[in-house]
Order: structure tokens, then C-alpha cells, then sequence
């Protein structure tokens, strides 16, 4: 977190985005970028950098997220209209999901609310994400990481899972790129 806060960055999230970029070619100048559970902003700050010049970053969260250069910041949930409202017509080239739930520890029940969310993030990108755009999504390893996984091959011609260097290794979490939506 130190080296986050050192290089301007409101987490270490940052590191993984940054990560899969290199590896995956997400962000382009001038692109549209949707970000679904910005919370504390990372990833936006991030997605700012990589777009600009021209590019749009809108960040989404239930909580607040302070004011960052070039981010437009929609508190509220994503799944709300406002959203596809501040798009305004248009459609995301990338969309980003590193929504997480709050944990209960009841680790069924966990999986059960991180499979919901992401099936939303998903249901999102048929109503804002251009043909040819990106889905990143935050998925944890457990019963229902098959189904998500499944659904985003049945709705996206290519799907890469990843494991970026900068997430824990006992975490459970690892991330997904779609490419290439089938609009279903």
C-alpha cells in the first residue's frame, strides 16, 4: 500500500489493472471506459491515465469516491439507470468490474452474492458495451466460478483468465478478459 500511496495511486488494485494492461492491451487514447465498483478509485485513476488524451472514464460505486482528474463519478448502484444515462447514447469500449460484496464469511453465501454481481456487471455490458470492447471482470475460484466462466465464453468469442503477480496468492480472486461480445 505504501508504494501505492508513494506513487499517487488510492490502492495496490492499481497494480493489478496496470498489470493486465501490459498484458492484455485494454486501454487505448480516446477510449470509453465504464468502471462498475470504483471504489476508492484506482482503477479509474489508472483507466484515466491509459485513455488519455480523449478519452472518458465513467467510475461507479454504492460508496462515495473523491474527485479524480478526467473520472466522471456516479455514486449509486451500477445496476441503476443513472448509469446508462451518463452514457448518454453511447457504448463503453472497456468495462471494468472489481466489484466485490461485503463478505459474511459464510463462504457459499459469498460465492453466491460475487456470482450475482458479476452476472450484473455481465448483464451491463449487453446494454453499454460496444461489440468490440473489453469486459474485465473480478472473479473468485469456487462452485459458481464454472458458471460465470461459462456465460462469459457463451457471450464473448475470447475469454482470458489471469492471475496478476500483484494479487495475493492465497487470494481467491482472479480476473477475466472478454473480448469481441456476441450480444445476445
Amino acid at each position: 500500500m505504501r508504494k501505492a500511496r508513494e506513487q499517487g495511486y488510492r490502492s495496490r488494485a492499481a497494480y493489478k489493472l496496470i498489470e493486465l494492461n501490459e498484458r492484455e492491451k485494454i486501454f487505448r487514447p480516446g477510449a470509453m471506459v465504464v468502471d462498475l465498483g470504483a471504489a476508492p478509485g484506482s482503477w479509474s485513476q489508472v483507466a484515466a491515465q491509459k485513455v488519455s488524451p480523449g478519452g472518458k472514464v465513467i467510475a461507479v460505486d454504492l460508496l462515495d469516491i473523491a474527485p479524480i482528474s478526467g473520472v466522471t463519478v456516479i455514486q449509486g448502484d451500477f445496476r441503476d439507470a443513472k448509469l446508462i444515462e451518463a452514457l448518454g447514447g453511447a457504448k463503453a469500449d472497456v468495462i471494468l468490474s472489481d466489484v466485490a460484496s461485503n463478505l459474511s464469511g459464510i463462504a457459499n453465501v459469498d460465492q453466491a452474492r460475487a456470482a450475482a454481481l458479476a452476472h450484473a456487471a455481465m448483464d451491463m455490458c449487453r446494454k453499454a458495451l460496444k461489440g468490440d470492447g473489453v469486459f474485465v471482470l473480478k472473479a473468485f475460484h469456487g462452485e459458481a466460478f464454472d458458471e460465470v466462466l461459462q456465460r462469459l465464453k457463451r457471450e464473448f468469442g475470447k475469454v482470458s483468465v489471469r492471475k496478476p503477480g500483484a494479487s495475493r496468492g492465497e487470494s481467491r480472486e482472479t480476473y477475466v478478459v472478454a473480448r469481441s461480445f456476441r450480444h445476445i
